[in-house]
């Protein structure tokens, strides 16, 4: 397994591929049956507890006397069985060697390792009080610090281990809760998995089915960063059948504002928004006040999606003005907290509509909630709401620094569903700054991702990006072939916004071209105009008007080059989007020359 030489041998493949042989198993074994008896068991009752052994810990269940007991230590530490790794603020004890812990372990008879597992469970809640976790079932995103950072997963895995089933259900869901609140998703899954399985050695009672369906929802926010659909969808119908028997409302509610979510990401927008006003009617009845935020930040969002930006931001706003006070901490079962989430929306629906300053508050406001509570998927969110405002807006400086935070988190905390929404945004700062070949590199593999994953709500988004990378790069037929084809999902999906940036992105290739198609220029951007100016989009009607006046000047119509670029100016200056006025200025003042 090793290569070099003495004193400097190092492994020649990696370690999870490596097999240890069974004699080395066996010799272990015997030397561990030939220890003395109270010895032996104390190694044993060690290896229950598992690698990290605190001395108080080991000391309650150890069916010792004080003087025995010590000296038995004293004689594993001697035999290098064990070894301290922590002396402050209590003593902690490790095994010298891995395979030392698991043999240990493996010489115990089955219902000896269950009596352990059940007396560590009982010594861990009589030290602790009780006192376990702060985080509850609710999911509050709490500063960090504030919970015992390995008792619940402890107690977790020994009443698993222990077959303490009803304590194993509360401890797997409170060690899932606490994992999401982190964003460590897929270690919640984990959790939650092992929650139902201990469910299911449960009398079948009203409790134990609403805490099946409660499970399931949680497992479905677990899963939902991953993109593993199938899976979330067989989730909350399980939930949905279950919760219907139960005649549950409430629960009801919540599952068909998860079928929302689910079915926006996959751009079906008519089922998502009629999932989401089914929610309504049932928050409605039962004055359900927190469903009744959630399904307008699910209508919100899917009218971003759709361009219905004025209506994303009524939708939205009635979210954050229903969230108060420590209610906009508490993330809801959510993978987000939702008033961040409503303020990144916010943000970016301001933008389309070039109302910056009011987009930038509820931006601010998002990014200090998410800050507060160090919650990495919220915090991804806000730099993302910010960011994308920044680059609308042309301060590319400040849009790169935040994008580039946000795809930074969403990265190290494994947020891969959201990887291409990301991607789009940076990407696009990316070509702002004419840095192509980064921008290039980053979009393609988010498109790849969209398709894999078969996350049809992104697949335009990603291709609209990638498309201005490839006319910067001088790739113009790429270009168009993503260009077309971001207009025919747009148009399949009726997301209306990317409709008509994907027009304007087929009036830019066409300019291009070796021998610039004029006509056809001209008409994508009258197209993209119009559409922008029934949806609103001020920026991009800006960029329009732009683009319609330098194609005009290009084939001697001053006139009109003139009464475009001068709009164009007009409204960027209403808007203060300062990046493009040198340019727009410089293409005036040459109309005006000739």
């Amino acid at each position: 397994m090793l290569v070099g030489a003495q004193g400097a041998y190092r492994l020649a493949r990696a370690l999870r591929s490596i097999e240890v042989p069974a004699t080395v198993q066996a010799v272990l074994a015997v030397r561990i049956d030939r220890l003395p008896l109270e010895e032996k068991q104390l190694l044993q009752t060690a290896a229950v507890i598992g690698t990290e052994v605190p001395l108080v810990l080991l000391q309650a269940i150890a069916e010792a006397p004080e003087e025995p007991f010590r000296l038995g230590l004293t004689h594993l530490q001697a035999g290098e069985s064990l070894y301290e790794t922590r002396l402050f603020p209590e003593i902690e004890y490790t095994f010298k060697h891995a395979l030392t812990q698991q043999v240990a372990y493996e010489t115990l008879l089955q219902e000896r390792r269950r009596a352990l597992h059940t007396r560590i469970v009982e010594a861990l809640e009589a030290l602790t009080g009780n006192r376990v976790v702060e985080v509850a079932s609710g999911g509050k995103g709490l500063p960090a610090g504030r919970q015992d950072p390995d008792q619940v997963e402890r107690l977790a895995h020994h009443t698993l281990r222990g077959e303490v089933w009803d304590k194993a259900l509360t401890y797997c869901r409170q060690a899932g809760d606490k994992a999401m609140a982190r964003s460590a998703h897929r270690e919640a899954v984990g959790y939650f998995d092992q929650a139902l399985r201990a469910l299911t050695y449960l009398p079948a009672q009203r409790g134990t089915h609403e805490q099946a369906v409660e499970l399931r929802l949680a497992l479905r926010s677990a899963l939902l960063p991953s993109s593993d659909s199938e899976r979330i969808l067989t989730c909350l119908h399980e939930a949905e059948a279950l919760a219907a028997v139960l005649d549950d409302h409430h629960r009801l509610g919540q599952i068909s504002g998860f079928l929302s979510v689910h079915f926006r990401n996959r751009g079906a927008y008519d089922q998502a928004i009629t999932a989401a006003q089914r929610t309504l009617a049932l928050a409605t009845a039962d004055g359900d006040g927190v469903l009744h935020a959630l399904v307008h930040l699910y209508l919100g969002a899917a009218y971003w999606a759709q361009g219905e930006y004025a209506r994303a931001i009524d939708c939205c706003e009635e979210t954050v003005a229903s969230l108060h006070g420590p209610q906009r901490l508490e993330r809801f079962g959510q993978v987000t907290l939702p008033a961040v989430q409503a303020c990144t929306f916010l943000a970016v629906c301001h933008a389309e509509l070039g109302r910056f300053a009011a987009g930038t508050a509820r931006g601010e406001e998002g990014m200090r909630i998410a800050e507060a509570v160090t919650h990495p998927s919220s915090l991804m969110w806000a730099c993302y709401g910010i960011g994308l405002l920044r680059l609308r807006q042309g301060d590319l400086p400040r849009a790169l620094t935040l994008l580039e935070r946000a795809m930074g988190i969403c990265q190290e905390a494994d947020l891969s569903l959201f990887v291409p929404r990301m991607a789009a945004a940076l990407g696009a700062a990316y070509t702002l700054a004419g840095r192509g070949v980064d921008a290039v590199v980053l979009l393609t593999q988010a498109v790849e991702q969209t398709m894999v994953t078969d996350m049809v709500g992104f697949q335009a988004l990603c291709r609209l990006s990638l498309g201005e990378a490839q006319v910067l790069a001088g790739r113009l037929e790429e270009a168009h072939t993503l260009a077309e084809r971001a207009l025919a999902l747009a148009g399949e999906h009726q997301e209306r916004g990317n409709q008509a940036y994907a027009l304007r992105l087929l009036g830019d290739i066409a300019t291009h071209q070796q021998h610039p198609e004029t006509e056809q220029a001209a008409a994508h951007y009258r197209q993209a105009l119009a559409l922008a100016e029934e949806l609103h989009m001020r920026p991009l009607r800006a960029h329009c008007h732009r683009s319609l006046g330098t194609l005009s000047a290009t084939t001697g119509q001053q006139e009109q080059a003139r009464a475009a670029l001068s709009t164009a100016l007009e409204m960027y200056q209403a808007m203060e989007m300062t990046f493009w006025r040198p340019e727009s200025e410089a293409a005036l003042a040459q109309v005006a020359a000739q």
